[in-house]
């Protein structure tokens, strides 16, 4: 297993370090810091995405005959290590990183060549119609309907847990097409227009006082049948494809590695770094995240072979069986727990202060905005 870089690739190295240095606003840097999610706000993500256009880096992970960067897997870890570095917001990663590949790998080429641009430019911005009430991890039992009239699907049902669907122009839905067979052969994958007319959508508002989800209700929604992808009923199996692409990206080794030190930094400066216990915890988690990171490299470097023999491309499926697709599937399962080690922080820091109120206004005072935002979490959470 080779983990070292070539000289080419520390020289891109630099080029990626320089070009986030001089596009990253300090505007989007700051938003980035403040947001409590993974998801960037809408405005900041999609500014940044069209800042990696312009560099022609807007969609790592495609090919190059629809925009994508041609980089070899060992230039694509590297980006995605310096951007979560450098604190980068993230794009619209259910445009980029979840519809894209499907619609280049099942779509039409009037598709493709509608929506794949549109992606790339920051035009649209894409959520996720997949869950129902009732059909969460039992996704295949889905009840959203899509009727077949003349040139269009009717469409009526009701998404749940849609994230950021109030900003969404457009959503990937999975529907109903058939109850013929097992449930998971009746699935189709449609594009919807979110300003459709009968869309409604619903915020959702979470523990933090944020509405990050939503409900998505569909009554009576005309779709033309041109944006189903692929063929009618096949949806599951473009499900699945995608959902591989969502989980990989789960298990972002650079952005734990980050939040991890941001972790520590709001330990020390509150006084729990100290606890010897909670240092066990975030020992406990260092030893993952470089366990994670291990993998990630050994799978790179099993990728960079198959690039090299003249695959081009990241392809799981020519990795030798029982080695670097096996640890790809370690890496799919596994879940970095940093939030439950930041809920710890934010319940016990400063418990010898009497007053909550006390600890809120020295937060409030500091210079350091990861201070400002617990601070922010504190009066919106917890009883003060």
């Amino acid at each position: 297993m080779d983990l070292t870089f070539s000289a080419e690739e520390r020289a891109f190295e630099q080029e990626v370090r320089d070009y986030i240095a001089s596009s990253l606003t300090p505007e989007m840097k700051r938003a980035t810091a403040l947001t409590p999610s993974v998801f960037s706000d809408p405005d900041i993500g999609m500014a940044w995405q069209r800042a990696l256009h312009k560099k022609g880096w807007g969609a790592p992970g495609w090919p190059v005959e629809h925009g994508g960067p041609d980089w070899t897997p060992a230039q694509r870890w590297i980006f995605e290590a310096e951007c979560a570095r450098a604190g980068v917001p993230n794009v619209n990663v259910m445009g980029v990183k979840m519809v894209g590949p499907v619609i280049i790998g099942f779509g039409s080429p009037e598709q493709q060549n509608f929506y794949l641009p549109r992606i790339l430019s920051g035009e649209d911005y894409w959520c996720q119609g997949y869950s129902e009430p009732g059909s969460g991890s039992d996704l295949a039992s889905l009840k959203t309907r899509a009727e077949r009239q003349g040139n269009s699907y009717v469409v009526n049902g009701q998404k749940t847990w849609t994230t950021l669907g109030q900003y969404g122009e457009w959503i990937f839905c999975l529907v109903r097409t058939s109850n013929e067979g097992k449930p998971q052969t009746g699935i189709s994958f449609l594009l919807i227009d979110m300003k459709s007319p009968g869309i409604t959508v619903r915020p959702i508002k979470l523990l933090d006082g944020e509405c990050e989800v939503n409900e998505v209700l569909f009554d009576n929604v005309e779709v033309p049948a041109e944006n189903l992808v692929g063929e009618e009923n096949k949806g599951w199996n473009y499900a699945k494809f995608l959902l591989a692409h969502e989980r990989t990206n789960i298990a972002d080794v650079n952005r734990a590695k980050r939040e991890l030190e941001r972790l520590k930094r709001i330990a020390k400066a509150e006084g729990v770094w100290e606890d010897m216990r909670f240092r066990d915890e975030i020992a406990k988690l260092e030893v993952d995240v470089i366990a994670l990171e291990m993998m990630v490299l050994r799978v790179l470097s099993e990728l960079a072979k198959t690039y090299e023999a003249g695959a081009g491309e990241w392809n799981l499926g020519a990795l030798p069986p029982g080695n670097a697709e096996a640890q790809t599937k370690n890496i799919v399962a596994f879940r970095i727990p940093l939030s439950r080690v930041e809920t710890k922080i934010k319940l016990s820091q400063n418990r010898e202060l009497e007053d909550r109120q006390r600890v809120i206004a020295r937060l409030e005072a500091s210079d350091g905005q990861d201070a400002k935002a617990t601070a922010r979490w504190m009066k919106r959470v917890l009883p003060t």
